[in-house]
């Protein structure tokens, strides 16, 4: 069964409304590196109650509305579709503890034929309910492997789809400027999976090794955490209001136990990145940008 362009685009999409406090701050903040060294008293603030503050890239997980795709009436081929790219815009700074609203929309449709699947763009919005401001806008790309041809049909949508986004720029091929390599648990996973996703790919070895995995890998937003966790270190010193933006593409999986290696460049675009495995020496995060402010 072929997606539904028109049905897609507008789909009317529920506002969703979650309530945290500074434990979940904290938990998110674990699951993506923060605290690795509790010595460390830059990391603290990130997992201490006592002058807290919001790790920048929380907002992936706040106000979700979830595995939507798997609905009966999406027409997607939810077992066959893959999280290509994240994308997050800092508006404010994110509160450690609050209600906030997320509101969801399918911007962009894009048919790459029947046998190469279609792209799916994501926008997410994230309002703090208490004054109305708006916290940070968030763009996902999901490749729908089993949904390519759709605009094949007679009225649905104009032929190939959407245009989509400009691309995520490739990163520089000369030596990198900085370079910085955070650690991960062997229970990095169960720790995340928490404030998160619970599939259990993530956690039961059996479901991972059905899957095609030696064992449970870390959630691609784990991995998008620990990126910008190795950005605030390396670029802002822990200073979370100095990251206004972090877009990505995922490449491939990380184990937790494995050491992430993010190798960064000073360009006229921003800051652009890309991280490898150290274990095993594989790009696993690629076409990473990252927009920082100046200290204040």
């Amino acid at each position: 069964m072929a997606i539904d362009y028109h049905k897609l685009k507008n789909w009317a999409f529920e506002p969703v409304e979650q309530s945290y406090d500074w434990r979940y701050s904290a938990m998110y903040a674990l699951g993506v590196g923060y605290g690795y060294d509790p010595l460390d008293t830059r990391q603290l603030p990130f997992v201490y109650e006592e002058n807290m503050v919001a790790a920048p890239t929380m907002p992936v997980v706040l106000a979700s509305p979830g595995f939507w795709v798997k609905e009966q009436n999406s027409g997607i081929d939810w077992v066959k579709v893959l999280h290509g790219e994240q994308s997050l815009t800092l508006h404010k700074p994110l509160p450690v503890a609050a209600t906030v609203v997320g509101e969801l929309k399918v911007t962009h449709l894009a048919d790459k034929g029947a046998a190469k699947g279609a792209l799916m763009v994501q926008e997410r919005k994230i309002y703090n309910q208490a004054n109305g401001d708006l916290l940070a806008t968030l763009e996902g790309v999901t490749f729908c492997r089993g949904d390519g041809g759709f605009s094949e049909q007679p009225n649905n949508g104009p032929a190939g789809g959407d245009a989509l986004p400009p691309a995520k720029p490739a990163c520089p091929t000369t030596a990198p400027d900085a370079v910085c390599e955070l650690p991960t648990l062997p229970q990095q996973a169960l720790w995340y999976r928490l404030c998160s996703d619970l599939n259990p790919l993530h956690a039961d070895p059996a479901v991972a090794k059905a899957a095609g995995f030696k064992a449970p890998i870390l959630h691609g937003l784990a991995s998008y955490g620990l990126v910008g966790h190795a950005l605030l270190r390396t670029l802002c010193d822990y200073d979370a209001s100095r990251l206004q933006h972090l877009g990505l593409r995922f490449a491939g999986p990380v184990y937790p136990g494995e050491r992430l290696r993010v190798e960064m460049w000073h360009t006229d675009l921003g800051v652009q990145f890309q991280a490898k495995v150290v274990e095993r020496d594989m790009l696993v995060i690629s076409h990473g940008l990252a927009k920082v402010g100046s200290p204040s």
